[in-house]
């Protein structure tokens, strides 16, 4: 078989579209090539995938190599694209079964030892997974040290690897004790801790209004000249919200881990922002235009 294809995620703003990996082996001079609008992190994956595969012991094919990532108008970044790049080469080239491909997606950034390091937005690509509409979703195969991170989506499966040779040994493997084993979550702590309203003295008329927009679930805005007080309440208004239902947890760590800021002990915490009072508007949702791109 001489071409294959896989199942990843991308990330774009606050989503993780999904991305097919197609590899195509062709005969003619030996040349690797990704197409798909990679950024210069996917592009730099054919050296990270070449000595990865050779260091595991596969034999790299000298042939023409044509990489797609689907859908082409999506820009593609970060290393997360190498493992599904190296198994689908594996895979067209007949040194690996390609038969249950389908049934996974995969995602991590290979060292040239062929070690999996973790990846960004774990968390936000196992919640869109299990977001689809399907009865049977994918197990999701990614770096061990994402796993943590990615098992907060209670109906995903989530497969750790260590390596390219463990994923490659799980996939063409017959008997149970070299497959993959599904990681499993310890029970996150749900105690969020959050500055006292009690700490406040008088402000009686503001705290009554802050607590009936808490009930409320609504917007409040605060205005007054400085040092009366304002950032103290809102710094202490979380304290006084629900807790956090499981949806909205997810939705709040999906957009740390977006940034690579997540950790355990963010997990059912209500973010809370402090921005500087001259911070533009422009400042405040992010910065401006990207001529980069």
């Amino acid at each position: 078989m001489s071409l294959a294809v896989l199942k990843t995620r991308s990330l774009n703003g606050m989503e993780a579209p999904a991305v097919t990996v197609e590899v195509h082996l062709a005969n003619g001079l030996p040349a690797f090539t990704i197409v798909g609008l990679p950024e210069t992190e996917v592009k730099e994956a054919r050296d990270r995938v070449r000595a990865a595969i050779q260091n595991a012991r596969f034999e790299f094919p000298a042939r023409r190599i044509t990489v797609n990532l689907a859908p082409a108008d999506l820009p593609k970044e970060s290393g997360r694209f190498d493992l599904p790049i190296a198994l689908g080469i594996l895979a067209a080239s007949g040194q690996i079964p390609s038969d249950d491909l389908a049934a996974y997606e995969f995602a991590g950034e290979l060292s040239l030892s062929g070690e999996l390091r973790a990846v960004r937005g774990a968390l936000a690509m196992t919640y869109a997974i299990s977001r689809q509409p399907s009865a049977d979703l994918p197990a999701f195969v990614l770096p061990a040290a994402s796993a943590p991170e990615a098992a907060l989506v209670r109906d995903a499966v989530i497969l750790p690897a260590a390596s390219l040779l463990d994923v490659c040994a799980h996939l063409a493997a017959t008997q149970p004790e070299h497959k993959l084993t599904p990681y499993r979550a310890e029970p996150a702590a749900a105690v969020a801790m959050y500055p006292d309203f009690r700490d406040v003295k008088g402000q009686s008329s503001v705290k009554r209004a802050l607590e009936i927009a808490a009930a409320g679930n609504h917007s409040v805005l605060m205005s007054g000249p400085p040092g009366t007080g304002k950032s103290m309440l809102a710094a202490r208004f979380p304290g006084i919200l629900p807790d956090m239902t499981d949806q909205e947890a997810l939705e709040a760590a999906s957009v740390h881990s977006l940034t690579g800021g997540f950790h355990a002990g963010l997990w059912r915490q209500r973010p809370y922002r402090s921005p500087h009072h001259t911070s533009s508007a422009v400042a405040l949702v992010g910065g401006g235009c990207d001529f980069s791109k």
